[in-house]
């Protein structure tokens, strides 16, 4: 496997999320604290912003539908992007008067979008995760999470991994009954951040803290660790035509001077080739038009 290189010139305060958009060769991603979504063209491991959506509040997560409408979780409330620009305010997750806002999101293998939540007010254990259903309807997975990080799925669909990062803890679960989780990896350094699975049913995990991206396999055994000069790493996933470029966000987010002028290239995004390619992620299934207004 080959080293991971810097692939932006920019450098971003709290790059997350990358979602590789097949359809129209794009890859997405958010810088959640500067309330930015991007987009980017791939070409020879180099990534190029070439459209940048600016939101009054953070943005934690994008995915896109199959005509290219962006589903954006804004700081409480999802919004629908249309590719023209516009926008309309989707279901309020985070209520009112809460000092928490939406963190991480994925679509399961059915097109329908999952995000979780953070507290912005100290240590929490009431932290949730929850789905968006075809018909706008909201079902709450989990209300007792420190936070709620990376989302995703085996090539099967029949297990879906989730994050809880002040655990350290990767849950694994049957879809089909996901109140029954169990833990599936409980790291003893480092946190877990994003995460995704490739096409051998291995997840590779992105490790806050510790400037890695490691590789498990489906029985939970590391198999494999790639390093980066930048030791909050905060997102993970597979892109171009083949699925066989990794993509990795970074941050430059809660790091000293010291430890930014030691890892200079903090907050890129990184590129290398793989030998597995990736599972491919669906596109967000829902219809712009379904999205109640936010309350």
């Amino acid at each position: 496997m080959n080293a991971l290189t810097p692939a932006t010139a920019e450098t971003f305060h709290l790059a997350e999320g990358p979602f590789w958009d097949a359809a129209r060769r794009r890859l997405l991603w958010v810088d959640i604290l500067a309330g930015h979504v991007l987009e980017g063209t791939l070409d020879k491991g180099r990534i190029e912003v070439t459209r940048r959506h600016t939101f009054d509040s953070t943005v934690g997560a994008v995915a896109p539908a199959d005509d290219g409408t962006l589903l954006v979780a804004a700081q409480e409330h999802l919004v629908v992007l249309s590719p023209d620009g516009t926008r309309k305010e989707g279901p309020r997750i985070v209520p009112a008067g809460d000092r928490r806002r939406l963190n991480d999101g994925a679509t399961d293998p059915t097109g329908r979008f999952l995000v979780g939540t953070l507290s912005l007010d100290g240590p929490s254990q009431c932290e949730v995760l929850v789905r968006l259903e075809d018909d706008s309807r909201i079902t709450r997975m989990d209300d007792d999470l420190t936070l709620s990080n990376g989302l995703a799925w085996s090539t099967d669909g029949r297990t879906l991994y989730s994050v809880d990062t002040e655990r350290r803890t990767v849950f694994a679960r049957d879809y089909a009954r996901p109140s029954r989780r169990r833990t599936h990896l409980l790291l003893d350094d480092g946190w877990p951040d994003g995460i995704a699975l490739d096409a051998a049913d291995h997840l590779w995990v992105a490790v806050w803290g510790a400037g890695e991206v490691r590789r498990y396999s489906p029985d939970g055994a590391l198999v494999d660790r790639l390093t980066l000069p930048a030791p909050h790493t905060t997102s993970v996933a597979f892109t171009g035509p083949d699925l066989r470029t990794l993509v990795v966000t970074t941050a430059t987010a809660e790091l000293t001077d010291d430890q930014l002028r030691a890892h200079p290239d903090s907050g890129r995004l990184f590129t290398t080739r793989v030998d597995v390619p990736g599972a491919s992620v669906p596109a967000w299934s829902g219809l712009s038009q379904s999205l109640p207004v936010a309350s």
